[in-house]
């Protein structure tokens, strides 16, 4: 139900936003157009002036060319007498957005096919029981309506591994596994389940040892020091991730004060800490070799132990192999409609300007209150990131190429991008794969745990760059 609200108020908001617009703006009588049929890197026709009652400041900067871009405003002087203005469209309409929906889901086929194919290996030679029962200690008390030893543990941990090695490919179909094995032991298939909300709420939190993207995005954008922002996006997405399991523990009534519980962070934390000094030692380039090396490593032994573990149980691989891989394609299907609806939704939003209004809103509220506004321009990825990934790392290369690599706004996109997952999108993705349809509390515990990593990044970077 409240994924439901959260929906319909989306569309609401956007529609609405947008009718104010094409009523009371001349600039913006294309903007229903924009919101359906539009595409990313449209230009549509906002103004058209003569050069004579121009800005004079405006019309002496447009280059040799005649052309001045400023942010999603391009200015192009078409005769010695005429200036016109162009809305370039960031967002794609909710046709496109469909479209790109049902290609995504196209494209997790393969992954998933793979992934769950050699899930299927593993489990008839007991290698998922093996690995539950290896994390049941932990997992047990943080999950304690799940039975020890039951496959949902191994699949959970598996998932866990894939992000912290930043291999969201693989993360997926791992994670799609896990929600399917909770939903065996749910007794209400239509509510999410406490083991679904926290294993959910967890993998939300986007737990990353390294933030490889990010670190060659700011490298490509001639950082002085691509791997400046290394430490504060792990402590980030650290926090974010104990204050999920914290929010979720309290809502299930979870004494994370367990010392079984405690010993494990604490394990994690100095893991985590060792990394930090051990990649501190290395330039941009090894960090990047580490990391693929480590990440694309471990994918390779989880297959090859897979695939010896089936031989010494006699079993025959391909044939487990096939059978699982053929719940690829049905589980792709199954979640494109979930997809779909999410996405146009997110679409309406972005396209209507209401990102841009409430950006602008909370900046105006800053400068009211007398506060340093820096950091509001660094917003816009953390605001966009619970819906869409890719318009995150977009935003975050925008602010980037705006503000400088090196700047504090730059610097802190970069952070806020490696905070947390997108929600919504998870939301979507899981919850769909299942075909759950009340997620109780979920939302509202993922939205918080992301506002406790967006303030604790907001913080760092005053304290790392401020």
């Amino acid at each position: 139900m409240t994924l439901s609200r959260i929906w319909s108020v989306f569309i609401i908001i956007a529609i609405t936003v947008a009718a104010v617009k094409f009523f009371l703006t001349d600039e913006n009588k294309a903007i229903f157009s924009s919101m359906v049929t539009g595409k990313t890197g449209d230009t549509i026709l906002v103004n058209r002036d003569m050069i004579i009652a121009a800005d004079s400041g405006m019309v002496s900067i447009i280059d040799s060319n005649g052309v001045f871009s400023t942010g999603d405003i391009k200015m192009v002087k078409v005769s010695n007498n005429e200036l016109k203005s162009f809305k370039i469209q960031t967002a794609d309409g909710i046709i496109e957005t469909c479209q790109t929906a049902v290609t995504l889901c196209l494209k997790l086929i393969g992954f998933l096919a793979l992934f769950m194919g050699f899930l299927s290996i593993a489990e008839r030679a007991g290698g998922i029981r093996f690995l539950s029962r290896v994390i049941s200690p932990f997992f047990s008390r943080i999950f304690p309506e799940v039975p020890k030893g039951h496959p949902a543990m191994g699949h959970m941990i598996m998932n866990f591994s894939a992000n912290l090695l930043g291999l969201d490919n693989a993360a997926t179909p791992f994670g799609l596994k896990a929600m399917e094995s909770l939903q065996e032991l749910n007794p209400n298939k239509s509510t999410a389940s406490n083991s679904q909300i926290m294993f959910l709420c967890l993998h939300a939190s986007g737990l990353t040892l390294i933030p490889v993207s990010i670190i060659a995005l700011r490298s490509a954008a001639k950082a002085s020091n691509p791997m400046d922002i290394f430490i504060p996006c792990m402590i980030a997405t650290f926090i974010a991730t104990i204050a999920a399991m914290t929010i979720v523990s309290f809502k299930q009534r979870i004494n994370i004060f367990q010392p079984v519980i405690l010993g494990w962070i604490l394990g994690i934390s100095a893991i985590i800490a060792a990394l930090i000094v051990y990649i501190k030692s290395l330039n941009t380039e090894a960090v990047q070799q580490f990391s693929g090396s480590l990440s694309s490593g471990l994918i390779l032994f989880i297959f090859i132990a897979i695939v010896l573990g089936g031989l010494y149980k006699k079993i025959d691989v391909f044939d487990a192999f096939v059978d699982g891989a053929k719940g690829g394609f049905e589980t792709a299907v199954r979640i494109i409609p979930y997809l779909v609806g999410m996405l146009v939704a997110i679409s309406l939003l972005r396209t209507s300007g209401s990102f841009d209004a409430l950006i602008g809103s909370v900046k105006s509220l800053f400068v009211a209150m007398g506060m340093d506004t820096r950091f509001v321009d660094g917003l816009p990825t953390a605001l966009i990131k619970p819906f869409s990934g890719g318009g995150a790392r977009g935003m975050m290369v925008d602010t980037m190429k705006t503000f400088g690599p090196d700047s504090f706004a730059g610097r802190l996109s970069c952070i806020l991008q490696g905070s947390s997952d997108t929600t919504f999108y998870v939301i979507a993705v899981y919850f769909g794969s299942i075909s759950v349809k009340n997620t109780r509390y979920a939302v509202g515990a993922m939205l918080l745990a992301d506002l406790i990593g967006i303030i604790t990044s907001i913080g760092l970077a005053y304290v790392f760059f401020g």
